[in-house]
């Protein structure tokens, strides 16, 4: 044993060979720890779950943190992606020791939770949603039993992805053929068939049936009283008074025999018009402008006037016009560009998660023609088609960057910012929906009812209010916007960011935006809860939080927080 130990103390004597052998050993011992790195990654909460083909594209929201550090920096994307999993949560929570717990709050791969938890879970049988099972029927390719919008995915259809599209359309049903395609529409226009010719496994989840050949598997919505109702493929945008120069504002128009909503939509579409505006027997064709915005409503009773081959729609009026939009894109606000000259001043958009800020880029971003920037990066976000995703935050290129942050060295890097606000009850829900379901998932009844929601409303509710302190604290130049009243009056509240971002206001441009609103991350309301997942000692904590908010506001003369914030 001697000798053998004296012939190894020999062999490392030799410099050389002692130096490689010891960068052998150092090279084998990390390969060892960063495979790993990656199978802990791959198998728990915060893993993959068999998603590879969208790992690089939602990385930058998604994956976990301690995972993330696992995937070294070889790429801007890998730096991007670490960077997001610790900003992403509040201030309190990167400083805590239980990092085991917290960091999985903070950015585990939800998706895959939620895919897990379905797993198994027939569709017909779910009680968790808003959408009823009632039957298979005959699909015939030449007269469609469901004819509103459709869509089709070989590759990853599920039935909930079908129901949420119909439903954030608008749509009374929502039925799936072929394991792969989606139809909706507001009724059922074909005869019922056997349940067993409903037999194709849908494509992104073998244990839920989508339909047969030439056979639906259709599904009854019960929507939210915020989706739009529909003609077909046209929305109802209201009843409205006859504008004053109706051949200037509206200048395509025609006389219509036998007048239908059809009939005038199909016009309207056919020369490329975003509004098909009916009255009487007369359609005319157009887009929102100063001289017929859409913004003063009347009552829908001044529009009556029967259609002549319609039973039950109206028609309008030579005085009242019924007002649909159809399909057609309005493109007066559809182009978007970095800025031409790099900006000298950097301008957040400053919100709480789930408070609105991906919908705010949407309209500032088509209010303006100008692409808005991140603190991070959102591979997803990016293939949406906000492009500003990838650049650096303070490459001067975008208009304002999207951030979460709310430590006081983060805010005094911006020179003003817009701060979104919404209802800490709404805000803490729709960020718990994104995170275990994504921008615009939902999370299962298991995870409300599980311990992740009151850990999240406890570590996240005190965040709500210290973000929105600390911008009001520390940031200059401060523009307070809050969700609800975006939502309520668009027109004028984007009309103030814009001006805030000291750019010129172009009222065709805002009239294009609020038709075009909703963009891609809207919620269908589809799954909607139906009871009150806060506890009495939840909302005694959180309005003590809205208390202090809206006294911090009044503070810096500002109006506080909307009375509907308040606790009753």
């Amino acid at each position: 044993m001697a000798k053998a130990l004296l012939k190894i103390q020999r062999y490392f004597r030799r410099k050389p060979v002692r130096f490689f052998s010891l960068i052998l050993l150092y090279l084998t011992a990390g390969s060892l720890v960063f495979l790993h790195s990656g199978f802990v990654g791959d198998s728990g909460p915060g893993g993959r779950g068999g998603r590879d083909s969208l790992a690089v594209a939602e990385m930058g929201s998604r994956t976990s943190s301690s995972g993330t550090r696992g995937l070294g920096i070889m790429s801007r994307v890998f730096k991007e992606t670490r960077r997001s999993g610790r900003r992403y949560g509040p201030p309190w929570m990167k400083k805590t020791g239980q990092q085991g717990q917290e960091t999985e709050g903070r950015g585990g791969d939800y998706t895959s939770n939620w895919n897990r938890a379905l797993k198994g879970r027939n569709a017909k049988d779910m009680d968790d949603g808003r959408a009823k099972y009632i039957g298979c029927y005959i699909d015939d390719t030449q007269k469609r039993a469901l004819r509103g919008v459709s869509f089709f995915d070989y590759k990853k259809m599920t039935v909930f992805r079908c129901q949420d599209n119909c439903a954030e359309r608008g749509y009374m049903y929502a039925g799936l053929e072929f394991g792969a395609e989606c139809y909706c529409g507001h009724k059922i226009q074909a005869p019922n068939a056997s349940e067993s010719e409903c037999n194709m496994d849908c494509k992104g989840e073998k244990s839920n049936l989508c339909g047969g050949a030439n056979r639906l598997s259709i599904y009854r919505l019960e929507l939210s009283q915020e989706s739009a109702r529909r003609y077909g493929s046209a929305i109802f945008k209201g009843c409205f008074h006859r504008p004053d120069n109706v051949t200037l504002a509206l200048p395509f128009s025609s006389v219509i025999q036998n007048m239908s909503v059809d009939k005038c939509v199909d016009m309207c579409t056919e020369k490329e018009k975003s509004l098909a505006v009916l009255a009487g027997d007369r359609c005319y064709c157009g887009f929102p402008t100063p001289l017929f915005s859409l913004h003063e409503l009347e009552d829908e009773d001044m529009c009556l006037h029967r259609c002549h081959a319609e039973e039950f729609e109206s028609c309008g009026n030579d005085n009242y016009f019924v007002v649909y939009q159809t399909q057609v894109q309005d493109n007066r606000c559809m182009d978007r560009h970095f800025l031409p000259t790099r900006a000298k001043q950097l301008v957040a958009l400053a919100s709480f998660p789930g408070a609105g800020n991906t919908w705010a880029r949407h309209l500032i971003e088509l209010a303006t023609g100008f692409y808005t920037g991140s603190y991070y990066f959102d591979g997803s976000l990016y293939n949406k088609g906000f492009k500003g995703e990838r650049d650096h935050w303070r490459s001067g290129r975008t208009i304002c960057i999207k951030t979460h942050e709310s430590g006081r060295k983060e805010i005094e890097a911006f020179d003003s910012s817009i701060i979104m606000i919404r209802n800490p009850y709404k805000a803490l829900m729709a960020e718990f929906n994104r995170k275990y379901g994504g921008h615009i998932g939902f999370a299962s009844q298991a995870h409300w009812r599980g311990k992740e929601w009151p850990e999240f409303v406890k570590n996240y509710a005190p965040w709500w209010a210290s973000h929105t302190l600390d911008w009001l604290n520390y940031g200059k130049n401060v523009h307070v916007v809050h969700f609800e009243e975006l939502k309520r009056d668009l027109f004028s509240q984007l009309k103030g960011m814009v001006q805030f971002l000291g750019l010129k206001v172009s009222e065709d441009r805002l009239l294009c935006v609020e038709g075009q609103k909703d963009g891609n991350f809207k919620r269908s309301g589809l799954r909607k809860l139906e009871y009150d997942p806060y506890t009495s000692e939840m909302r005694a904590n959180i309005n003590e939080l809205i208390r202090t908010v809206d006294a911090a506001l009044k503070k810096r003369n500002m109006s506080g927080v909307p009375e509907e914030y308040m606790p009753r």
